[in-house]
Formats: C-alpha cells, structure tokens, sequence
C-alpha cells in the first residue's frame, strides 16, 4: 500500500476526491488524516515560506491552515460544499517548525448550510496550545447549475 493511499485511508470518498485536486493544500505539505461524518483532523508544519517579517507564521497560511480542515469536515458528508463565509482569531503566533494540527466539528446544519469550527493547536511542554480559533459556515451546491 502506498504512503498516500494508506494517509487518504481515514478520509469520506468526498472528501478524498476534493484533496485529491487541491493543489494548494498539497504545496503546503498539509495532510489531512481524518475526515468523518462532519469531523475532521489535519497536521501542517511551519515553513521558512510561511514566515512573515515579524518572524511568526503569516496569518493568512494559518486561515488556508484552518480552512483546508473546514472544507475536509464538511465535503465528508458527500455533497459538494463550499464556504460562505468565515472568520478566525488568532490567539498566539506560530513560529519556524512549529508542527500545527487542526481540528474542525461541525456545530449545526440546516437546510444546505452548516456550521463549524476549527481549533488550531500546537503541542507544548505545558500542554496543548491553541494558536488560532476559525469558524467557518457552509453551503452545499448543485453542480449541475454551475
């Protein structure tokens, strides 16, 4: 079994099949390694590419970070689905190596749209740390009238 079939093992066939043409993501080095019934779980590490002149990972790596995570939860039930909108908050820098996972659970849906967040955390001699918070909402479309 190859290294990308035995990573892609955990992922709904939708949202495998989205990852699979997200080049974006791919670049980035983020693997997504759970995606479930609304649920999903991703790593990323900090790249010299990602750092800002501040020295700290760029803002807008960690919203792709936490957004590639949003999009797996939510394609893992089937329906295509994109975001209408989304916001995060950043609670602490990241830095150089620093190795991210993000967790994304979806919190409601209704009709053909939902609800969800994201929690980007690092591992840290005291414990878990949060780096960002995102909340992202949902619409499931018809691509049939695209």
């Amino acid at each position: 079994m190859s290294e990308s079939t035995r990573r892609m093992q955990g992922l709904a066939d939708s949202t495998r099949t989205m990852l699979e043409a997200d080049a974006a993501s791919a670049a980035l080095g983020i693997e997504v390694t759970e995606a479930v019934d609304g649920r999903a779980v991703a790593r990323m590490t900090v790249t010299e590419h990602m750092v800002n002149g501040h020295d700290i990972a760029h803002g807008g790596y960690l919203f792709l970070f936490a957004d590639t995570t949003f999009a797996a939860a939510c394609n893992s039930h089937g329906p295509v689905t994109v975001a209408s909108g989304a916001e995060i908050s950043f609670v602490t820098s990241a830095r150089l190596g620093d190795e991210l996972v993000a967790t994304a659970e979806q919190r409601t849906s209704f009709g053909r749209n939902g609800i969800y967040d994201v929690t980007v955390h690092r591992d840290a001699p005291a414990g878990r740390e949060v780096v960002a918070e995102f909340r992202g909402r949902s619409r499931t479309i018809d691509r049939s009238r695209d």
